[in-house]
């Protein structure tokens, strides 16, 4: 890998966009998606895109423009209401919810179609490995996505020193090493809890090169994550 420019990972269309950033947003607060608090969630949402950024995720012009709207909405709702005028006035919130409307049908479309296309794999092309698409129920896990990963390592890097400073173009620093350490582990054992990827005296280019490496292993499906409901624990699995 050359070194000479930092180790970087774009969001594509493998991974999640500005909406679902939204959806995981109000479903972690538990706010109603027609009555959202948007004071508070433009400020979590400024707050991942800037985590997103110390963690060299390359943003899509829309997380942008998506910033943009909530910041708007977000004055227009600061905005002294003029008595008479309220019961005409449009709730600028709207401009949101409809859109996340749509996209959440869009979506539930979509895996339905794809849950379609894996029973017709299962009947008609091949059998199917269905422990590559399904968890035992009994073990009460869930599939992680790419915030509840962001959220996993905020944590890890809540107990680094805020003040150390990183420089990913340092030969120390791999990725493709990384990677390479993490398959040798699960080829090994087959997964491994989360936490058991830092040691007690990780630093933050560790952090951050741990989550581009698992990040790029997801994108080419070498790896599947998943948390226990009750526990809250994340494990990687070896596909």
């Amino acid at each position: 890998m050359d070194h000479s420019e930092p180790y970087r990972v774009e969001l594509t269309n493998v991974f999640e966009g500005p909406m679902d950033l939204l959806v995981y947003l109000i479903k972690k607060n538990e706010v109603d998606i027609y009555d959202i608090p948007i004071a508070l969630i433009t400020d979590q949402y400024l707050g991942y895109m800037d985590l997103m950024k110390s963690l060299n995720i390359d943003l899509a012009g829309e997380f942008l423009v998506m910033a943009a709207t909530l910041t708007q909405i977000k004055s227009k709702m600061l905005l002294p209401i003029h008595e008479g005028i309220e019961e005409d006035a449009e709730d600028p919130r709207l401009a949101i919810t409809r859109p996340l409307i749509e996209y959440l049908q869009l979506k539930s479309a979509a895996e339905e179609l794809a849950a379609r296309q894996l029973l017709g794999e299962h009947t008609f092309i091949r059998k199917a490995d269905t422990q590559e698409f399904l968890v035992d129920p009994e073990d009460e896990v869930i599939k992680v996505g790419l915030f509840e990963l962001i959220d996993a390592f905020k944590r890890i890097l809540d107990r680094v020193d805020p003040d150390q400073r990183v420089d990913l173009t340092a030969d120390s620093i791999s990725v493709k090493d990384r990677i390479t350490q993490l398959i040798d582990i699960l080829e090994t054992n087959g997964s491994i809890a989360f936490n058991e990827l830092f040691d007690t005296d990780t630093t933050k280019a560790d952090v951050i090169v741990t989550f581009l490496a698992v990040l790029e292993m997801v994108k080419v499906r070498l790896v599947r994550i998943v948390q226990h409901i009750r526990t809250g624990m994340i494990r990687l699995f070896y596909l």
